[in-house]
């Protein structure tokens, strides 16, 4: 593993996992040492993900308890969690054992939501049930990339997929101070947004031609996404949140609204943005309203500003799967190892998707 950085991806068979296993691929550091299935160990990643097969001709599942093997001291080891909610905790706290009892360096990055709150008490209320790996979380934190300079903890929780969309088009409302109402957030999701396992809401016919609103001012990403404007704006904002399933695979778009304390031009409040992301290259505001398939299957997150008034709107298009997760949490471990944060990401979107 010479010069390389031995990756492990846990929960490789889902979505995350297989965009995931798209990216190590062509990565110019990261190598994939073991991609982790406790349902299909064994089974070669071609046979489920054929449009890998030219990058894992030969690779296969493996188990967790195999995921370290042929690793040793001074070894350097990248791990992904794309494991569900409450299960992912567990299987993370095992691997960074595994890397200490081997005195490997490690670093992680979940995807799930067993970090993204400082607290257990903070996990429990919101997913009602007890956190599993309560003495771990002080070695986490949770951002976005974007909102955080340097690397605040070893290891990271990565925000959910429509927070990571919300805190973009959010955070540097606040930090404008001009805010004057609750933030009123309607979003719309792809199908590849609920997993890999069918259920009613991901059927195909329910989803073609249609469009519908899902968990309204209810949704569990809510206290996530208040607590984290919060930590980058120093704000405490009231959000109000109406997502929907959209009739398409990949991406979310939300429109943001919000009454300002005086009125802005939506030149005036897009130059803020452009300040504020200077420095970012995955976030770039565009002229009129971003647009899905400028930014599926890219890292890229599209934003686009209108005004009228004190009335604000506020648009962000991005994919799901990349930027609300593989991508995130590749650029994540990038900036952990201190590696260019662009490493492994460049590949522009496909546009007809």
């Amino acid at each position: 593993m010479s010069g390389k950085i031995a990756t492990v991806i846990v929960g490789a068979t889902g979505y995350v996992g297989g965009e995931l296993l798209r990216l190590v691929a062509t990565h110019p550091v990261l190598e994939l040492h073991a991609a982790v299935s406790s349902s299909r160990a064994g089974e070669a990643i071609a046979d489920l993900f054929p449009g890998l097969a030219n990058a894992y001709p030969d690779a296969a599942f493996s188990t967790l308890e195999s995921a370290l093997e042929g690793l040793a001291k001074g070894d350097r080891l990248a791990v992904f969690s794309a494991a569900p909610h409450a299960a992912s905790a567990a299987v993370v706290a095992a691997l960074l054992s595994g890397a200490a009892e081997r005195d490997l360096e490690a670093h992680a990055v979940d995807v799930s939501a067993d970090f993204r709150y400082p607290s257990a008490e903070a996990f429990e209320t919101v997913y009602g049930s007890a956190h599993p790996e309560p003495g771990l979380l002080s070695e986490f934190s949770c951002a976005v990339p974007e909102h955080v300079k340097g690397t605040p903890s070893p290891h990271i929780g990565h925000p959910g997929c429509f927070a990571t969309a919300m805190l973009l088009a959010g955070v540097p409302l606040y930090t404008s101070g001009q805010v004057a109402s609750p933030l009123l957030v309607t979003g719309i999701t792809g199908s590849t947004g609920s997993g890999r396992s069918p259920s009613a809401g991901t059927h195909h016919p329910e989803r073609h031609s249609n469009l519908y609103a899902y968990k309204p001012l209810a949704h569990r990403h809510v206290p996530e996404v208040q607590a984290l404007i919060e930590a980058a704006s120093g704000v405490a904002p009231v959000v109000n949140f109406i997502p929907h399933s959209g009739p398409f695979a990949r991406g979310i778009y939300i429109t943001a609204q919000a009454t300002l304390s005086s009125a802005m031009s939506a030149g005036e409040l897009a130059g803020h943005y452009e300040r504020f992301y200077a420095d970012s290259p995955f976030v770039r505001v565009v002229s009129g309203t971003p647009r899905l398939k400028d930014v599926q299957a890219s890292n890229v997150a599209h934003i686009g500003i209108a005004t009228s008034g004190t009335s604000v709107a506020v648009m962000c298009a991005i994919d799901n799967l990349v930027k609300g997760a593989a991508g995130g949490a590749v650029q994540w471990m990038n900036r952990l190892w201190s590696l260019p944060e662009e490493s492994g990401l460049m590949a522009p979107s496909p546009a007809w998707i």
